[in-house]
């Protein structure tokens, strides 16, 4: 981080711009951390997809399943990898405040940028409960955090008059919403001036940024599933976008229709209308594309034979791997 506690409000706004990466954590064979095949997918994002942010150990990394050892040497390869080429948020949250604390200052020693945490999922708690308990760790650390409300994954949701409560703790500066969008724009219009506020769907990135002034898709697995090397229309038309050319980026993001489709069927919907939170899907479609990828710990679920044929099929019928031959609209 490159800023004092009291200026990561201020850090947030400057540094969170662009299209953010949400990565998974790969699996060796004998379910060891891939740590390799993390390398090579970090050198994937930075180097071939440009991508300005990773969120990393988040619940597209399997949180959950990870130790605590474990999740602390994905942020160490993140941020080795990523210094120089990207910033770096990591994902820090437990249900136990001090594992958090442990967690964050962790994150913060080693260099990552930023840290999030998820919503405490466990016990029920009232609205008094989660501020303080946000306000505990936000107090015992420097670096800036984001809130990560996620319903689908937790269970437990932050009012918007809650989020705008916990927006006021000194180093609380961002929150990504992954909930309806008219529960976005409740949040944006209570403390959208006072921490980032993002929302995770790329279906409606574009809209939220022409209608709402986001800056940043933070953030998806969406940027390294749905773009190649030499072929990143998302990136692009989230630059124009930035640049107010909004007409040329509908064009840009018209044109990923296709590989949107196939996204909404392989990754939105397994969660969006069953809560299965769709990792093993998005590490076949990973290692469709080249990338380190393996198994899902338990409790979730392999796919079948069958269901990975016939994402595979999808994707040939995209002919993603081809893509970086196509000429592109350029944001310049």
């Amino acid at each position: 981080m490159d800023y004092r506690k009291s200026e990561a409000k201020e850090a947030s706004f400057e540094q969170f711009r662009g299209v953010w990466a949400a990565i998974a954590t790969p699996f060796t064979p004998d379910d060891k951390l891939d740590e390799p095949g993390l390398r090579r997918n970090m050198r994937h994002m930075t180097d071939a997809l440009h991508i300005d942010g990773i969120f990393c150990a988040g619940t597209m990394g399997e949180f959950w399943a990870l130790s605590k050892e474990e999740r602390k040497r994905v942020v160490e390869i993140v941020v080795e990898e990523a210094r120089g080429k990207c910033k770096v948020i990591a994902h820090t949250g437990h249900h136990s405040p001090n594992e958090t604390v442990d967690l964050t200052r962790h994150a913060q020693d080693v260099g990552a940028d930023f840290a999030i945490v998820i919503n405490p999922y466990y016990p029920t708690a009232s609205e008094d409960g989660i501020y303080e308990w946000f306000k505990v760790v936000a107090s015992r650390v420097d670096i800036g955090i984001w809130m990560f409300d996620t319903a689908y994954a937790c269970g437990v949701h932050l009012s918007p008059q809650l989020t705008a409560r916990i927006a006021g703790i000194e180093n609380i500066c961002g929150i990504k919403i992954g909930r309806p969008v008219d529960h976005y724009v409740a949040v944006k219009k209570l403390c959208g001036d006072s921490i980032v506020v993002s929302h995770p769907s790329e279906t409606d990135c574009l809209k939220l940024m022409r209608e709402h002034g986001q800056r940043v898709h933070m953030s998806s697995a969406a940027p390294f599933l749905m773009q190649t090397a030499g072929w990143t229309p998302m990136r692009d038309y989230v630059e124009l976008a930035l640049e107010g050319r909004f007409d040329d980026a509908q064009a840009v993001s018209d044109a990923l229709a296709p590989v949107r489709e196939i996204h909404e069927k392989w990754m939105r919907e397994p969660w969006l209308k069953h809560q299965v939170i769709p990792v093993a899907q998005l590490k076949a479609w990973s290692e469709y594309l080249g990338l380190a990828g393996g198994h899902v710990r338990a409790p979730l679920s392999a796919l079948t034979a069958q269901e990975r044929a016939a994402l595979h099929a999808d994707l040939d019928a995209l002919r993603l791997k081809d893509r970086a031959q196509e000429p592109q609209l350029s944001p310049a």
